[in-house]
């Protein structure tokens, strides 16, 4: 099987190939932030549960990143200046991703011969390594839709998109290398076709690229925030207002990495959300990102407190049928045992017809033995 293989290590290190006495290291911007390119980046940075990924080691492969030209140039033609910058990478590699149009010049996609010149901007979404070791496993997988290009799954619960540390297997990745003749290998270690990601027990609607070039044209209307992407929830509470959008900013709380909150000094987040149905006690929402920061719905609806049921992380309890039923409490297993959040729509533009197409979702049944219980016991007079 072509994904159980080994492959070597490649260069660690992130360097600015700028001649001495030449500019300073130029401004680099990531997603709403400035910062300055360093020779070496840290170690983590935030990923997201729909983010084009980014790494989790030593570097920021699949992030968007957009900076300047110096007035010192080494290399003139784009693909030597690039592979002097990220020497991590081979320069067909880089070669290639250029070609896919993964790599704009002054916003319009360039060739690897293009001529750079001073204070010319760049944007590109760094290619991740390639994958080193995956075991295919026979796991069952929900298909909404499949072409030469792309893959839609309906993602169940308990299911993590990727290896990571402490999950070496059980994942979607594993699942895929099972199914699929071909994925896009422009994914991070152990992550061959995957361009965002949902968390473990959120389900719904995820794709999958199964070529290069699906892959990086999919990853840049995620990047530039051109797909649609709605979900549905069952939140405690009835919102005040029928409609609204929650803008404030989010980032990794201090205190506890795995969680993030409301921060002044966050990245920019905008949720827009929809009551679709009211209950005592309780709401299904819709809603609407245009950013996809990492837990951003739940964080978003803990902030107007209205928390995800039985998100335990973010303020969301537990439900059990005894409590719908205003019984006395009573041993039984609860409603609904995970985060009530589901991926109910994705909307594209498909990277080779170039279509625009949406994909639809159903809700699970854990989720609408929820809603039922609500709409029989707490149905508002």
């Amino acid at each position: 099987m072509r994904y159980l293989r080994k492959m070597p290590e490649e260069q660690n290190t992130f360097t600015d190939n700028i001649e001495p006495g030449g500019d300073k290291e130029p401004l680099v911007t990531s997603g709403n932030q400035e910062i300055l390119l360093p020779d070496v980046l840290p170690d983590v940075l935030p990923g997201g549960d729909e983010d084009v990924l980014v790494a989790e080691g030593d570097e920021r492969v699949g992030e968007h990143l957009t900076f300047r030209v110096g007035t010192n140039l080494k290399f003139h033609r784009l693909d030597k200046y690039l592979c002097g910058r990220f020497s991590q990478f081979s320069r067909s590699r880089l070669q290639k991703l250029i070609k896919q149009q993964g790599v704009n010049v002054n916003g319009i996609p360039a060739k690897p011969s293009r001529k750079l010149q001073p204070n010319d901007e760049i944007d590109l979404i760094l290619p991740p390594r390639e994958v080193r070791e995956l075991i295919p496993e026979d796991i069952p997988l929900d298909i909404i839709y499949e072409d030469d290009d792309i893959i839609v799954i309906n993602k169940q619960a308990n299911l993590i998109v990727h290896p990571a540390r402490g999950y070496k297997s059980g994942t979607l990745v594993n699942g895929l290398v099972y199914y699929a003749n071909t994925l896009s290998n422009v994914g991070e270690d152990f992550r061959p076709g995957i361009v965002h990601r949902l968390d473990k027990n959120t389900t719904g609607a995820i794709i999958v690229a199964k070529t290069d070039t699906a892959h990086w044209r999919v990853a840049r209307q995620f990047a530039d925030r051109t797909t649609k992407k709605t979900y549905l929830a069952v939140v405690h509470g009835t919102c005040e207002l029928h409609a609204d959008c929650i803008n404030v900013p989010i980032g990794v709380n201090p205190r506890v990495r795995e969680k993030n909150i409301v921060r002044q000094d966050g990245k920019n987040a905008v949720t827009y959300y929809e009551v679709l149905e009211e209950f005592r006690g309780f709401a299904l929402l819709q809603l609407r990102l245009e950013t996809g920061r990492t837990h951003q719905i739940r964080v978003h609806l803990k902030y107007i407190k209205h928390p995800i049921v039985a998100d335990d992380m973010y303020g969301g309890k537990l439900v059990y049928p005894w409590q719908l039923q205003d019984k006395e409490p009573e041993t039984c297993e609860p409603v609904m045992a995970r985060v009530a959040l589901h991926a109910w729509k994705l909307g594209i533009i498909h990277p080779t017809t170039n279509q625009p197409m949406e994909f639809e979702a159903p809700p699970p049944q854990d989720m609408l033995n929820l809603i039922e219980c609500l709409r029989k016991y707490r149905k508002k007079p």
